[in-house]
């Protein structure tokens, strides 16, 4: 897979995943938020469980109350869905 395929691949994937337990809406703003996305994109394009992750995904279109838990970046999913975490 080229790499540019495989940035959108996960793109795509960090993005169904927000999206399915409804975090999207409630990520911090401001720079935290640039850092946290920076972060959390290189985490997903150096994860493993790409299968794993479509599988869940598919699995769960009609939504989650929380990611993946072997996501890398469930911790960070979570904190945005609970700010008190």
């Amino acid at each position: 897979m080229h790499w540019v395929d495989k940035l959108n691949e996960r793109a795509n994937l960090m993005g169904r995943m927000l999206e399915t337990i409804g975090a999207m809406d409630r990520m911090p703003m401001g720079q935290c938020l640039g850092q946290d996305l920076r972060a959390a994109a290189s985490r997903c394009s150096k994860c493993l469980s790409t299968e794993s992750c479509k599988a869940w995904l598919d699995e769960h279109k009609t939504g989650a109350s929380a990611p993946m838990p072997e996501c890398p970046n469930s911790e960070l999913f979570r904190r945005w869905l609970d700010p008190v975490l």
